[in-house]
């Protein structure tokens, strides 16, 4: 059955609202960050110029992606492992584990920033003074999401059948978890990377509080001193994430069509 021309009136002017409210905005970033500073009236790109020719934004730009991507891996590392570990051999922790691994949501950033300072001081200390020991304190901000986004995957298959058939037929623990656990919940793992990656890319506070140069706390110090040059990083970071997060529901698509045709 067909919708009704109401129903397709009524749907193009929410669409179109819905361009309107989204694209509105970043139209007017865009203009504000051509505009020339002063009293005369013009067209400048020397803000975007700027966001592209200025090694310490591209810098914060490298460090933000590698964390993003360190953070992603070391979650899955401790999460996956320690989720099927549960499930299979002490299925009574699992109560305890989420506890754990929800905790971060109760407690705001500011107050595991100031309490973990004095340990990331050794941390810094042993590992050097670089962005990248924030992973660290990311995967900990991370964990309540990523472990809902595994917890429905797992949850979705046998993981009991699966690890008996691979360990009668020889396999190691592994094994069973690299390469006949992780296969089927590769859709919960790019929605746990998925989530990783946005609240890496987004987070001030810690990097601010311990005092790290991440893509965030460059873009603050920027509109501190030029306003325009800030709305066009703003717009180049959006791409960039808009980019990698499209790339990432993409492939997550890709591996749910691969399963199911198989």
């Amino acid at each position: 059955m067909s919708p009704s021309p109401l129903f397709r009136i009524v749907r193009a002017v929410a669409l179109l609202a819905f361009a309107a409210y989204f694209f509105v905005p970043l139209l007017a970033m865009l203009d504000f960050s051509t505009q020339v500073r002063g009293s005369a009236p013009g067209r400048t790109w020397d803000n975007w110029q700027y966001v592209f020719t200025d090694d310490d934004f591209r810098a914060s730009i490298v460090y933000s992606l590698l964390l993003a991507l360190f953070t992603v891996v070391l979650m899955v590392a401790l999460l996956v492992p320690t989720m099927v570990w549960v499930r299979l051999r002490v299925p009574r922790a699992k109560v305890l584990i989420e506890f754990l691994c929800l905790l971060p949501l109760t407690i705001p950033a500011l107050v595991v920033v100031v309490g973990i300072s004095n340990v990331y001081s050794w941390v810094t200390y042993l590992l050097g003074d670089s962005p990248l020991v924030l992973t660290f304190v990311y995967v900990v901000f991370v964990l309540p999401y990523a472990y809902r986004a595994l917890d429905a995957a797992l949850s979705s298959i046998d993981v009991a059948t699966l690890a008996e058939a691979a360990r009668s037929l020889g396999a190691s623990w592994f094994t069973v978890i690299v390469r006949i656990i992780m296969p089927n919940i590769t859709g919960g793992i790019l929605g746990a990377a998925f989530i990783a990656v946005a609240l890496v890319l987004g987070e001030y506070v810690a990097a601010s509080l311990l005092h790290f140069d991440t893509l965030p706390v460059a873009m603050a110090d920027i509109y501190r001193s030029n306003g325009p040059a800030a709305m066009a990083a703003a717009l180049a970071t959006m791409a960039v994430v808009s980019a990698l997060l499209l790339g990432l529901t993409f492939l997550s698509r890709d591996r749910h069509k691969q399963g199911a045709s198989s």
